[in-house]
């Protein structure tokens, strides 16, 4: 019995934890793991990949990994993508498996106003690992012997695989973004059970990148080179909100310096914190290289978790071809 409540008490506890989206704090470097409307949105072929680790000094360290490369067809103004998300958690074993394939569009509304609608299909796996739990009745005292099967029904189904359909807008001038994302349009099943039925909740997200024109007026060169913008992030999924608020300043496109903090506007118990976490980013671009790395420290009771680092990387096959004139790529470092 001891045995069974241990499972029940994991089964939810998993289904609370990893029911939510993968959150990465580099998405205004790497843009691709927040709205699939940048995909193609440098005007041609980029690949690259974030890593993130959280918690490591935990027992509930996790890992996420994400992956991407996407093309851009001028002729069409259409961009094709495919990306690939994993993530780990130590403690339970549980592992998520997502591949996406994307889809962009680009139509220009105005002198200076672009609209990018998009479309992302995909395929996931989510795998629990309770074929590493032993039950009580797998064990045979008589025989001295472990069977290899249980007859829990929970056990049934410790791999879940479904269809997801997720969809994005964007819109840019020469400066500034605004997108909006919403993920799970189809509610996939993430149920454990064979004839369970736990339909995966619907992320929305609201994000800007918003240049504040505070250095456009000076004429020295390094002041003239400077820009500083303001970027925001709301977040909903199910209970859970979040609202990402900070500050992103990047100098002759190349070098990035920002601080977001990430915070709870919409409490949902008197116990949550307004604020959450605070992390620190910086950003390189050489040639057609991009480097970042970011760190969150906690701002909770969760203490001495080792806080989150992330490393992210990509590279722009084309570097040049952003400079045409006769139509705009979306800015972002």
């Amino acid at each position: 019995m001891k045995r069974f409540l241990i499972l029940v008490l994991l089964v939810f506890s998993v289904n609370g934890l990893f029911a939510q989206d993968v959150i990465f704090s580099q998405n205004f470097l790497v843009p691709e793991t927040l709205n699939t409307s940048f995909t193609g949105a440098l005007r041609s072929s980029k690949m690259g990949s974030v890593h993130r680790s959280q918690w490591r000094n935990s027992a509930f360290k996790t890992n996420s990994n994400f992956v991407f490369f996407d093309t851009w067809f001028e002729r069409y103004k259409t961009g094709l993508g495919i990306s690939f998300l994993n993530q780990t958690e130590s403690a339970s074993t549980y592992t998520f498996n997502q591949i996406n394939f994307n889809y962009s569009m680009a139509f220009q509304i105005s002198d200076s106003w672009y609209f990018r609608p998009s479309i992302s299909v995909g395929y996931g796996m989510k795998n629990y690992g309770f074929q590493n739990l032993l039950l009580e009745d797998q064990i045979n005292i008589s025989g001295g012997v472990i069977n290899t099967s249980s007859l829990d029904p929970l056990l049934l189904r410790s791999r879940r695989n479904f269809f997801d359909f997720s969809s994005s807008i964007l819109f840019n001038n020469e400066d500034s973004w605004i997108g909006l994302t919403v993920k799970h349009l189809n509610k996939p099943n993430i149920s454990l059970t064979e004839n369970g039925n736990i339909p995966l909740d619907i992320f929305f997200s609201t994000h800007a990148n918003i240049l504040l024109p505070i250095f456009n007026n000076y004429r020295n060169d390094f002041i003239g080179m400077s820009k500083l913008f303001l970027i925001t992030n709301f977040m909903s999924q199910g209970k859970f909100n979040r609202l990402d608020l900070g500050l992103q300043y990047v100098v002759d496109d190349r070098f990035s310096l920002g601080i977001i903090g990430f915070t709870s506007p919409l409490k949902t118990t008197n116990q949550s914190n307004f604020l959450n976490a605070i992390s620190a980013f910086a950003g390189v671009r050489w040639n057609g290289f991009r480097f970042g790395y970011s760190y969150d420290v906690n701002t909770t009771k969760l203490l001495n978790t080792g806080g989150i680092h992330e490393f992210s990387i990509s590279y722009d096959f084309n570097v040049n071809i952003r400079f045409l004139e006769r139509y705009k790529c979306v800015p972002f470092f």
